[in-house]
């Protein structure tokens, strides 16, 4: 069987007429009909039936079609591959990033990708607020990394790779620093520094409303480096994800009786339609030790 047979068989499949499919396939007519006879041969039956002027695909044709399918979709990958290798080219991928994410717990996962993809070159994007897994749908983004798991959908992956839970920072000098866990009623006498993309903010609020402590914030950003830095030069205390300090000089403690956790997520589109390179991303964060 050789591959040439493969494009004219598809070509075929798709008109289902003799005429038009060796034009596209650029060869006379004759030669497409010895071409998939010789297919037939070597398959042991028969793949295309004729009736007048009446040509379907047999089972047997249709089950080829589909496999044949796949065999062209690896050719075109490999031929994409061996193209961008003379020609210096790189895949371009654009990652959109929740802003409550830090870097350190994907350093060493994107470290690891760009050493087993040499081609590949990131391009990292703050999401909106307002910006979720639809972003992917519509292609702005190859791939993004989200603070919860998105709705079932078909024509999505969507890989959980590790889970947080929200704690309070504090500076490492800070009179509570050396408690192993801080009460509500020591949190709520704080000076309290509010994330304003915080997932759990709402949540935060009506938990300590219930209980009546007054969370009043001394400072609100939307910028979680500027909130971390003010902990760590003792203005305040905020809440903030286990994974997500960025700030060495705090330090992070559990509330008792908050129990608040997250999902992080990674979404990209699903099936063969993705590029290779994103596809090969997610198997390697699915192998990817995230316990670290």
């Amino acid at each position: 069987m050789e591959l040439s047979q493969v494009r004219y068989f598809l070509n075929l499949a798709e008109t289902l007429n003799f005429t038009d499919a060796a034009r596209l396939s650029g060869i006379s007519q004759p030669s497409l009909t010895k071409s998939v006879q010789r297919l037939e041969d070597e398959l042991g039956g028969p793949l295309i039936y004729r009736d007048g002027k009446d040509t379907r695909l047999t089972a047997l044709g249709r089950d080829i079609q589909m496999e044949f399918m796949r065999v062209a979709l690896l050719m075109d990958g490999i031929h994409e591959l061996a193209e961008n290798s003379v020609l210096g080219r790189r895949r371009v991928l654009s990652v959109g990033v929740a802003s409550t994410i830090a870097p350190g717990a994907f350093a060493p996962f994107w470290s690891h990708v760009l050493t087993q993809l040499p081609a590949v070159e990131l391009q990292f994007h703050p999401m909106l607020p307002d910006e979720t897994e639809a972003e992917v749908l519509a292609g702005k983004y190859d791939l993004c990394i989200l603070t919860a798991r998105p709705r079932t959908n078909v024509k999505l992956t969507a890989l959980p790779l590790y889970e947080e839970r929200l704690l309070l920072a504090l500076a490492k000098d800070h009179p509570l620093a050396g408690n192993e866990e801080i009460t509500q009623a020591q949190m709520g006498e704080q000076p309290y520094l509010d994330r304003q993309h915080c997932e759990f903010r709402t949540q935060l609020i009506q938990h300590f409303m219930d209980r009546n402590i007054v969370m009043r914030p001394r400072v609100q950003s939307e910028r979680e480096d500027w909130i971390q830095q003010l902990v760590a030069q003792g203005i305040g205390v905020c809440s903030l994800p286990e994974r997500s300090r960025v700030v060495p000089e705090i330090v992070l403690r559990p509330v008792k009786g908050l129990d608040l956790s997250r999902e992080v997520t990674l979404v990209a589109v699903s099936g063969s339609g993705n590029p290779r390179e994103v596809r090969q991303i997610i198997e390697m964060a699915r192998k990817f030790d995230w316990s670290n």
